[in-house]
């Protein structure tokens, strides 16, 4: 039996509702079933998500079924699934997306051409009956650069703002240069610290076109929709981008950028708490307080100066309780 040329690793919890249609456009990404390996993990469901998981696994010449007895979170599960990858190639699919025919083919395809670590690509948005086109925020397409050239400018979008895991493709050197795993037990933001680490010290990326990847909004059980202990991984998230980039060679030059994402992100967040339960609000600002309290005033004070008045205002009173005089 044929090494499949790409792995694609699918965690997911009580995603019955979707994830038939997910895994039955996996079945439409090569001529030969042979070419890919499916590496799904049912992450402590209590709907048919494994059920559903193990007939489709019938269907590919390469296919595992992990089964956690309760949930580990997205984090933990996909790197579960990196132990398993096989191929030249491995990437990240969620239980209630899907992807248009032949995207794979023409992923690998442009992953050998080009020669890089990883590929990004743009994805569409599905809300209902509604669909939206979004880019990957970089200028040029079909070129392989260092990933560190697509952080900067720090007060507009770039390719570390956006994080998705399943936007892309990556070649088995990332998982060898020890790239590919994410912060165990992080329920959400788990992606932010990862594409730092992506960007700062992969070889090589390229954006590229490519038959689309559809991601399911407003599900219910998506962690963008809840508002539970769940969130507060954020603050955690961004503590390991700043400890990720003050490691950096190049700290002084990514600093400004983290500030930016770091304030940008609260002040979303605090917005957010606003409709938790007392007690996780009160833990939630502790951990922004916290982490905030890491950056350096000489930096914050010329971000926040650019922000618009309500967020600053959100931001002001903690960032004075972090010690960062506003």
């Amino acid at each position: 039996m044929r090494t499949p040329l790409v792995t694609v690793i699918l965690p997911a919890k009580d995603a019955g509702a979707y994830i038939g249609t997910t895994l039955e456009t996996l079945t439409r990404q090569f001529d030969d079933a042979g070419a890919v390996k499916l590496v799904a993990i049912d992450d402590g469901s209590s709907d048919d998500t494994g059920a559903l998981m193990r007939q489709y696994a019938e269907r590919f010449a390469h296919a595992e079924v992990l089964r956690n007895p309760s949930a580990r979170g997205l984090a933990s599960a996909r790197n579960q699934g990196l132990a398993h990858v096989e191929g030249e190639a491995f990437c990240f699919l969620d239980g209630d997306d899907w992807l248009q025919p032949r995207r794979l083919d023409v992923l690998v395809a442009r992953l050998r051409e080009l020669d890089c670590d990883f590929l990004r690509t743009d994805h569409v948005t599905v809300t209902g009956s509604q669909r939206a086109l979004v880019r990957a925020p970089h200028p040029w397409r079909d070129r392989a650069l260092s990933p560190r050239e697509a952080i900067l400018p720090e007060n507009e979008a770039t390719m570390v703002d956006y994080p998705f895991a399943w936007a892309g493709i990556f070649h088995r050197r990332v998982i060898d240069s020890g790239l590919a795993e994410f912060r165990e037990g992080l329920f959400t933001a788990e992606d932010r610290p990862w594409i730092w680490r992506l960007h700062l010290q992969a070889r090589s990326f390229a954006v590229v076109d490519a038959p689309t990847l559809l991601y399911r909004r407003g599900v219910a059980t998506s962690l963008t929709q809840v508002r539970d202990r769940r969130q507060l991984d954020f603050a955690r998230a961004m503590n390991e981008v700043i400890s990720v980039v003050e490691h950096d060679p190049e700290s002084e030059r990514f600093l400004p950028k983290v500030v930016w994402t770091a304030l940008a992100l609260s002040s979303h967040h605090l917005v957010r708490a606003r409709r938790m339960a007392a007690p996780l609000r009160r833990e939630m600002r502790a951990g922004i307080r916290e982490m905030l309290g890491r950056l350096p005033g000489d930096e914050v004070r010329p971000v926040l100066a650019r922000f618009d008045g309500p967020r600053r205002r959100v931001l002001a009173r903690v960032l004075r309780q972090a010690g960062n005089a506003v």
